[in-house]
């Protein structure tokens, strides 16, 4: 149903392979556009997303050019470690790192305040000097390593800010020490343990981004109950075979998608399909891994295991939606990617021009401290940081609310696109009815016998996957009439079907397909008309080139079909249904769930073409269905959803699935887009707002009037809570309600 595979994947699509791996180290959003850029040298790389906020790389490449191996050398060459998922979990070993290096920076760096301060003791620039040392080159050890590794390959990131502003400061105060002067240790010490204890925040807020697929990971069962030898045993989940007998006791999670070939139970199925209502199962049912079991014992096939179950699909289809990038973010990655030496160039030239010329003309005792305090804080609070993850915090906390809804969008640049949607085409069958037709009636003529009429149509269909087919073989079936398997058997899409029974030809379909085969449906007309005006899809069956009889069959709006309708109406978009069906059945149809337009008597390769047609007139087209006549049309659309209970080819194709078939979801698919944009719109204005207006005050642009100056310690702080201000900004959209 839905494609999967660990943290590292791999694909082959042509001669390229696909892989996705963990970065650690990576401080700012400039770090994530160095390695992106550094792997795009790469010969035989294809394409590279680096992402900040899920600390990923993936990367398509050519396996003949280059390697795993290759790729660790690069990033790790750059400062950071690329990591596979069977290596250790450094997330949480890099959160336990930076607790302890935030807690000795605090307990080095509090006496280090107070003595600046407020006291005045004897050998005052000794003590400060003992205190600041392990700060500067113990705690900032890693700004020091990532600053020379980047600078090895021509890059300047946001750790080169902070060494050269917490340098200057240091090795400035060091002098001072030894030589006379003012000290300046506080700067470099608040600095440091400030950047790092908000790295540790960050790096915590981060993980609440992605508590979604967290939650979809916990349901995962982690042994199984299997009959072996005749014996039943326990084993880990991941040596469970296709094939094997799992048996699932009350209360416990299906560990496995299956067949249940013993037992009765209802299970929940809430976590995979948002229906709220157990629902009851028996022997042939299938049933979906992580699901619960809630009372009777189930004995069950495992048919998918492993990578291949619904659930892992459906987390590997959340986090490869997270890893990619919404088309806005390109804005700020080009921003981001000339900010460092922008700052820079902004830092030095602050400096020369208050030492040389600014400082004449205020009564400043210490010109060239006051102007290196200038550059420092400048240099600091400068992080592009906000910037760089305005964008992916927001998708990332969007694409979790829409799968704990039922709601798998591919990527975010979907999410961001859903809501420009101004025309929704809705296929009929399966989308906005329940795809369950049934048979309510049988027209005989020539004196032919129902019973036989049946038989003959059933025997046409048995080997057909068409709805309206399924629907006359049960009907056949409910009426215990055996159906032989015909000799010849051929579907005519959008048409019907041909085959044989008794040497004579049997033809099953619409109008088109009789006059195809040269059969006059003239004296029939009045009664297809009158099944028609009901709503019913009408089958003409010929016999031997005589019509012999009509069959017509009701298929019934979906529950919510109507209200999603109406809601969408609402808000301003066009509907407009689509369907192979003749057009008095389809504007029956359309008239209930409250559509206007229709387009009828569609073949399936002809979906997409009016799809074209509507996008050459201007629109921006979503279109919805479940089958696989659907999947040319859902890849044309701008924007193509499935929905979840249809085809693996509508699935594959649609851009948005929707797993729970409640169409309301379409509505809240474009209302989670419109809140996600706008939550990526706030961070990216006050991201540009607080370095458009931060900068320049610790520039001293307010010195001259207000006597105003931003120092070090508070330019540190600023920086961070501007990160932090963006990541909880887009954390809101968790109190979404989509219903």
């Amino acid at each position: 149903m839905y494609h999967t595979s660990s943290k590292v994947k791999y694909s082959v699509i042509g001669i390229t392979k696909k892989i996705t791996l963990s970065i650690h180290g990576m401080h700012c959003a400039s770090c994530a556009i160095i390695i992106e850029k550094e792997l795009k040298k790469q010969k035989g790389i294809k394409n590279v997303v680096v992402n900040f906020s899920t600390e990923e790389a993936t990367m398509e490449y050519n396996p003949k050019l280059i390697n795993i191996k290759r790729f660790k050398k690069i990033i790790s060459d750059l400062g950071y470690k690329a990591l596979e998922p069977d290596e250790l979990n450094e997330s949480e070993k890099e959160i336990k790192k930076l607790k302890i290096l935030s807690i000795i920076g605090l307990i080095l760096t509090v006496p280090v305040v107070i003595i600046s301060m407020f006291l005045e003791i004897p050998d005052e620039g000794y003590i400060l000097l003992l205190l600041t040392t392990p700060i500067q080159f113990g705690i900032g050890y890693h700004f020091y390593k990532n600053s020379w590794n980047s600078l090895k390959k021509k890059y300047f990131n946001m750790d080169f800010l902070v060494i050269l502003g917490t340098s200057a400061a240091y090795f400035y105060s060091l002098f001072t020490t030894f030589f006379g002067g003012t000290i300046f240790f506080e700067a470099s010490a608040t600095v440091i343990t400030t950047i790092t204890i908000g790295r540790l925040m960050e790096i915590i807020s981060k993980g609440k981004t992605s508590e979604a697929i967290k939650k979809l990971i916990k349901l995962q069962a982690k042994t199984a109950r299997v009959i072996r030898k005749g014996e039943e045993i326990e084993i880990p989940i991941e040596h469970v075979k296709k094939g094997d007998l799992v048996i699932v006791r009350p209360g416990e999670r299906i560990p496995v998608d299956g067949i249940v070939i013993d037992g009765y139970s209802s299970v929940d199925e809430s976590m995979i399909t948002g229906e709220s209502i157990p629902i009851g199962k028996k022997k042939g049912d299938e049933v979906i891994g992580a699901t619960m079991n809630k009372h009777g014992m189930l004995k069950v096939k495992a048919t998918k295991i492993g990578a291949e179950t619904a659930l892992a699909q459906i987390i590997k289809l959340v986090k490869d939606a997270q890893q990619s990038k919404a088309p806005i973010q390109r804005i700020a990655d080009v921003v981001v990617s000339y900010f460092v030496p922008i700052v820079l160039l902004i830092a030095i030239s602050s400096f020369l021009i208050w030492y040389f010329f600014l400082v004449r003309y205020f009564p400043i005792e210490q010109p060239f401290l006051f102007s290196l305090t200038i550059m420092v804080s400048v240099l600091v609070v400068a992080c592009p940081c906000a910037m760089g993850i305005a964008t992916p915090t927001a998708v990332m906390v969007g694409l979790g609310k829409g799968a704990e809804n039922g709601i798998l969008i591919r990527n975010g640049e979907y999410l961001e696109k859903v809501q420009k949607l101004d025309t929704i085409i809705f296929d009929k069958t399966g989308t906005l009815t329940k795809g369950e037709p049934e048979v309510t009636d049988i027209i005989s003529f020539k004196k032919f016998d129902k019973k036989k009429l049946i038989k003959l149509t059933a025997i046409a269909e048995k080997n057909s996957e068409h709805p309206l087919g399924e629907a006359i073989v049960k009907k056949a079936k409910k009426m215990k009439i055996k159906l032989p398997t015909p000799k010849y058997f051929k579907i005519i899409p959008g048409h019907g079907v041909v085959s044989t029974y008794k040497a004579k030809k049997i033809v099953v379909g619409n109008r088109k397909l009789m006059k195809k085969n040269k059969i006059d449906t003239k004296e029939v007309e009045e009664k297809i008309k009158i099944l028609e005006e009901k709503g019913k899809t009408t089958v003409i069956v010929a016999y031997g080139k005589k019509i012999v009889g009509l069959i017509g069959i009701a298929d019934t709006l979906k529950k919510h079909s109507k209200k999603a309708v109406n809601k969408l109406k609402k808000m301003g978009l066009s509907i407009i249904m689509i369907t192979g069906d003749n057009e008095r059945t389809a504007k029956t149809i359309a008239k209930q769930v409250g559509i206007n337009e229709v387009i009828a008597d569609v073949l399936p390769q002809d979906k997409a073409k009016k799809v074209e047609e509507l996008q050459n007139q201007g629109k921006f087209v979503g279109m919805i269905g479940d089958g696989i006549n659907d999947a040319p049309a859902l890849a044309k659309a701008n924007i193509g959803i499935a929905i979840g209970s249809g085809t693996d080819v509508a699935i594959e194709t649609g851009d948005i699935v929707l797993i729970k078939e409640d169409l309301r979801d379409v509505v809240s698919a474009i209302r989670l887009s419109k809140k996600t944009l706008s939550k990526i719109k706030w961070n990216l204005f006050w991201a540009f707002v607080y370095n458009t207006a931060m900068i320049p005050i610790a520039a001293g642009v307010l010195y001259p009037s207000l006597r105003l100056l931003l120092p070090p310690m508070a330019a540190g702080i600023a920086m961070v809570l501007s990160d932090i201000s963006v990541v909880g900004n887009s954390l809101l959209l968790k109190r979404l309600k989509l219903q």
